[in-house]
């Protein structure tokens, strides 16, 4: 079986810029008011909102908590965890209140519309089950909280107008932290009735070579007797291709276009060209509107697996939940490339969006920086995980929210694959093989460029029943046990690690004696960063790498998580006050875990990585077994402590074990200093790093990731805030309390230390560090000019540091 998509991409309309007889586009994010509870009458136009609080947009009501165990406590057995008893789970969504109904209201105001103007009401995502209302008047309603959908509210303007959203968030209807209200972008589009249908263009290749690559533009419109121009241009603006035509079948106008020797989008050069559409009637312009798109193609074949641009690779790709951490589910593009920018760093080149539909902004980023795309849709089909999931409302919506997702994003460059669904209860008997193949034939009709893929963790009955067949891709959580079965039953000539890994760790925290362990748990509710801790599902990195190198129909991997997240606290999720994830790669304020070293150490083909752990700081176990890990990308490397040699180590490629890892398992601990020496394939020292004991804290320190902010009310700097001793030396277990204060052209907006128990309020401005570590998120203003970050603690050395917010 071959499945080959030839396609390039285009980012649907994301500017603001008003086009001249054409369209408008304002986002609706300034002066909101919000309240929580089922309110009477707060649809109403005349309704006195003077007293509620007023927001900005996009906004998450529930990150501002408090953390309380009662809220969504859920008295269940895990059927993907394999559990059979219903336990208490405590945390399972985060124990934040976003439970309820909430309100939110914006008076807006429309210069007089002429009678060839239409207006449409846009929102990228609303948490959940939204009602909208124009004037008093209720113009739509959509049940699912992560769908991109919009309304025709011109019937219903005004000059004046005030538009009212209600939400309400159902308990039990999420299996992690969803979020709560108006969390990414509204906007209103005001356009001609005659104009280009909203994500109505979808363009492709059919052909790409070195030389030439034809470009196929579908252009959907409303109206008659219309003239549709297309320019393309380069990323430095040259005009590189043009069409002109009047030709229209039925509502759709077709252009090929050929772009001559094309830069090719890929990870590694992520090139975007930009085409501007322009609608005439009578020679006068109608409509506009600018696309970003990259020039691409992908194969997946049999035996070959997936290759990019005719090149043969593997997916390196780490999984993502929505929240951002302290910022909670609110969209902020400025987190995001952050996001991005660390998980680059570590080598990755993949995201799936799990187990929710992306937001575009995350799309857009991924477009710019070079990252390929797992689009995700749905944790639920018609059977339930949860009492209040989306299996409510599968039956009568799932055809209109795949439309919406497929429609709205089916132009970026950096999806290569759609997944239909998650790890869902309907893997079992005839009726789920028949909705998997109802979907994929979805995802075919509106999309033919792509797969898709079902996240599958029940492999033995997907073999049996046909499901894992009829996939285009077949994705395989876990079950590593039954990966050569599944290669030689399913019949595409390839395998997918849609979900792997799960492995547990916290931030600089280590416990002994160092062992494998599957579901380990102890007092502090802490799992180790030794990295050899798990699920009883899933395993360790390790297990993955040997198969992702050694398998050559294995074609890549989405490790469970690229960063730890709000709710589902395994191992933990019955216990309290646990109430975030141990999963991630990073944790919850972005900080590199341990792991993070020893996927980079692979995955990272550029930078050399050299990374020892644990920390030196162990007063208590001197002479003690302490064992020390290298993760690094060299071959060998001789470890001392305190100038005494503790042997060379080698990576030996026929043990899994010690594949991946330099381990000195006999380590007695001594304070003072460990070193460890690389040494490059002859033999020869190449590289060298040293961690020390740390004294007693002394002085705080700040490191901002960057201190040129843009001066537009939502950029932000993410500022890592330490303790060292009197030498300047980390102090690895401090755990100060430590108070910020932000002055001048900027606010302080949150901070994190990464502790998955730990019940201090991102919002609020002191929080203890954990592991010595934690970050403070400073947000500019819309006013240029100086900010100035101060962290003080008792006992401690103040840290000061100058930031700077500039005009756009």
């Amino acid at each position: 079986m071959r499945f080959l998509f030839l396609i390039v991409f285009f980012s649907v309309l994301h500017s603001t810029s008003i086009f001249a007889q054409s369209r408008r586009v304002i986002d609706l994010k300034d002066g909101w008011k919000f309240s929580k509870g089922n309110i009477e009458k707060a649809s109403q136009k005349d309704f006195d909102d003077t007293t509620w609080e007023t927001v900005t947009v996009p906004h998450d009501w529930a990150i501002y908590g408090p953390f309380d165990k009662e809220i969504d406590k859920q008295t269940v057995a895990i059927e993907q965890n394999g559990e059979k008893t219903a336990t208490e789970k405590t945390g399972r969504t985060g124990a934040l209140p976003y439970i309820g109904d909430g309100w939110y209201r914006k008076a807006f105001k429309l210069s007089e519309l002429n009678k060839n103007e239409k207006v449409l009401l846009t929102f990228d995502g609303a948490m959940s089950q939204p009602k909208v209302y124009v004037n008093g008047k209720k113009v739509g309603e959509w049940n699912y909280g992560y769908n991109y959908f919009y309304f025709d509210i011109t019937d219903v303007l005004e000059t004046e107008n005030v538009l009212a959203v209600h939400l309400t968030n159902q308990g039990e209807s999420s299996r992690w932290y969803p979020g709560a209200g108006l969390y990414r972008k509204v906007r209103v589009i005001v356009k001609n009735k005659e104009s280009i249908d909203h994500w109505g263009t979808f363009i492709t290749t059919p052909m790409v070579s070195k030389d030439i690559a034809k470009i196929n533009v579908k252009t959907n419109i409303s109206g008659n007797n219309l003239k549709l121009i297309t320019d393309i241009f380069d990323t430095e603006g040259n005009k590189v291709a043009s069409n002109e035509t009047t030709t229209i079948f039925q509502n759709q106008f077709e252009q090929n276009i050929p772009v001559n020797n094309p830069s090719l989008w890929s990870p590694e050069s992520p090139y975007l060209y930009t085409a501007i559409s322009k609608l005439y009637k009578n020679n006068q312009l109608i409509d506009e509107v600018k696309t970003r798109f990259g020039i691409r193609y992908i194969a997946y074949e049999a035996n070959k697996g997936f290759s990019l641009n005719g090149q043969v690779r593997k997916f390196k790709g780490v999984c993502l939940h929505h929240d951002l951490g302290p910022l909670g589910a609110a969209i902020n593009t400025s987190a995001l490339r952050r996001q991005l920018r660390i998980l680059k760093d570590m080598g990755v080149d993949a995201i799936r969006s799990s187990h929710n539909m992306p937001s575009l902004e995350q799309l857009d980023l991924c477009d710019e920086m070079g990252f390929m795309f797992l689009a995700e849709s749905f944790d639920e089909w018609a059977k339930a995980k949860v009492k209040n999931g989306y299996h409510q409302f599968f039956e009568t919506d799932v055809e209109k929210d795949l439309v919406n997702l497929i429609h709205a994003t089916r132009n970026h460059p950096c999806i290569v694959m759609w997944s239909s669904g998650n790890e869902v209860p309907d893997q079992f008997g005839a009726a789920g093989v028949k909705r998997a193949k109802y979907l994929q034939d979805v995802f075919h009709r509106e999309d033919p460029t792509r797969p898709v893929t079902v996240g599958m963790d029940r492999v033995d009955q997907t073999m049996k029943s046909g499901f894992g067949a009829l996939l285009d891709v077949p994705g395989l959580n876990y079950r590593l046990h039954l990966y050569e079965e599944a290669f030689e039953k399913f019949p595409q000539g390839f395998i997918l690690g849609s979900e792997t890994a799960s492995t547990v760790s916290s931030r600089g925290v280590y416990k002994f004696p160092v062992e494998k362990a599957k579901m380990k748990q102890y007092d502090d509710f802490q799992c180790s960063s030794y990295d050899l801790e798990y699920c009883s599902w899933s395993n360790v990195p390790d297990d993955d790498f040997v198969l992702q190198d050694d398998k050559p129909w294995v074609i890549g991997e989405f490790v469970w998580t690229g960063f730890d997240y709000l709710g589902e606290p395994t191992p933990y999720d019955t216990k309290w006050p646990s109430r975030s994830s141990y999963f991630g790669i990073n944790d919850l304020a972005g900080l590199p875990k341990d792991r993070f070293y020893l996927y980079r150490s692979r995955w990272n083909t550029k930078d050399e990585t050299l990374h020892i752990l644990p920390h030196w700081n162990w007063e208590g176990r001197e002479g003690e077994t302490t064992p020390v890990f290298v993760y690094t990308s060299y071959n060998s490397a001789e470890l001392f402590i305190n100038g005494k040699s503790m042997g060379v180590q080698k990576k030996n490629h026929d043990s899994p074990q010690n594949r991946y890892r330099l381990m000195w398992m006999d380590v007695k601990y001594e304070p003072g200093t460990v070193k460890v020496v690389a040494f490059d394939d002859d033999g020869n020292p190449t590289e060298e790093k040293e961690i020390h004991t740390a004294g007693k804290p002394y002085k705080i320190v700040l490191e901002p990731e960057k201190q040129i902010l843009k001066a537009n009310g939502e950029d932000l700097a993410f500022v890592r805030v330490s303790v060292v001793d009197k030498n300047g030396i980390p102090c690895p277990k401090a755990t100060n309390q430590l108070n910020f204060k932000v002055s001048g052209e900027g606010i302080y907006r949150a901070a994190c230390n990464g502790d998955a128990t730990s019940l201090e309020l991102f919002h609020l401005p002191t929080m203890k560090l954990f592991s010595g570590q934690l970050v403070v998120l400073v947000q500019a203003s819309k006013q240029p000019g100086d900010i100035k970050l101060n962290v003080s603690g008792k006992g401690l050395k103040k840290g000061v540091i100058h930031l700077k917010s500039i005009k756009n």
